[in-house]
């Protein structure tokens, strides 16, 4: 029995390795320093809720863009309790920039939709009288780099892209941030493979939401937002509805553009994974059970078989944790942490697992998706 686990383990790595499309090759998805000095104009969005502390860096950084182009910014406050919106008002004032922000009241969340997303299409509806020839979608707790617009045209115009996304640079300073946040690249480019989401043969669609580059006439014509007004995993379920209506999609790494959101605990966290994480599952208790069985046996079984008193497997057991570890170094290597840290990978894996069940127990409670007073993934009437 044992055997036949360290094999199967074995087996897994395998395919992950050959398969899988290089998810941890990590440098050879940086957004190229490749920049567009042609004049386009970009219509920014920022969907905002209750983000006074972090908002007026992320509009000084876009403001502040080496572009040569035209940028105008538009603030959805979306029913903001704090002074979010003033902020944003005084910054780009401060900035002599008040003529190019435009904030923009949310109007009523309706029944059907996500806050982000409807958030996310009123912006869009008073940026497009501008026929922008892009629309940046970015999160309130982004600081772009001086040149970040610059290198996402450059990228999207170099291949004609029609979706340019970038995972920024992650916080990760705190003991939980320094366990978690490497791993959590690491899963979500195990989920999302750049590598295939860039190949239109293959049905896998991954972005990420804080730093999204889009053509707009790829937007339309995947349907807008009505397409994904129930989605909270918004970023991905956009991709995936761009890609197949045909458009062509990039996913990589910005480590020059950065989160300014920390997390200084487990539990913050375990909340932030959990939001989505059962929603990733599609609510499905068979899929919850497979994905912590898969869990188990990939990154907790090897470590666990090393005490096996059987050679044959221990052996297996100790390559296949091996290749885990060579493959979540990269991740390592990006957060410029200790090569040590790369033993924490199981650990990380046993607290995603937990996070995981929270999230279903959430769901299951009325509560789920939970997001700054928000439930936004609750169980309908009729949900099985």
């Amino acid at each position: 029995m044992l055997i036949a686990l360290s094999t199967l383990a074995l087996l897994i790595w395998l395919y992950l390795l050959l398969f899988r499309a290089g998810f941890w090759q990590m440098n050879q998805y940086l957004l190229p320093h490749r920049r567009s000095d042609g004049f386009c104009s970009i219509a920014a969005i920022i969907p905002a809720r209750n983000e006074a502390d972090v908002i007026s860096r992320a509009i000084t950084s876009l403001l502040a863009q080496d572009f040569s182009g035209s940028l105008h910014l538009f603030v959805v406050d979306d029913h903001s309790s704090d002074s979010t919106a003033q902020i944003a008002h005084e910054t780009a004032q401060r900035a002599g920039a008040a003529e190019r922000l435009t904030v923009i009241q949310s109007p009523p969340l309706p029944q059907g939709w996500v806050g982000k997303v409807w958030a996310m299409n009123e912006g869009w509806l008073a940026a497009r009288p501008l026929n922008p020839d892009y629309v940046l979608f970015t999160d309130a707790d982004i600081e772009h780099a001086p040149d970040n617009l610059a290198r996402l045209v450059g990228k999207a115009e170099s291949q004609e892209l029609d979706l340019v996304s970038a995972l920024v640079r992650l916080r990760c300073e705190t003991l939980a941030e320094k366990l978690l946040v490497p791993a959590f690249v690491y899963f979500f480019f195990l989920l999302y493979p750049p590598g295939q989401t860039s190949d239109p043969r293959s049905r896998i669609a991954g972005a990420a939401g804080g730093c999204m580059l889009l053509r707009p006439g790829a937007l339309e014509k995947a349907g807008g937002f009505e397409s994904i007004r129930a989605e909270i995993i918004d970023d991905c379920s956009l991709a995936a509805q761009l890609k197949q209506s045909g458009g062509k999609l990039w996913l990589g790494i910005s480590n020059e553009t950065r989160s300014l959101r920390g997390y200084g605990s487990f539990g913050e966290l375990r909340v932030m994974i959990a939001r989505t994480a059962f929603k990733q599952l599609r609510h499905s208790v068979w899929l919850l059970a497979v994905c912590l069985l898969g869990m188990l046996l990939v990154f907790v079984l090897p470590v666990a078989l090393l005490g096996s008193r059987s050679l044959t497997v221990q052996i297996e057991a100790a390559i296949a944790l091996g290749f885990m570890l060579r493959t979540y170094l990269p991740a390592v290597q990006l957060y410029r942490l200790n090569i040590a840290n790369v033993l924490t990978l199981p650990l990380a894996a046993v607290f995603y697992m937990y996070a995981t069940v929270c999230s279903a127990v959430s769901y299951w409670r009325g509560k789920g998706g939970q997001w700054k007073g928000r439930a936004q993934d609750t169980r309908t009437p009729d949900s099985v």
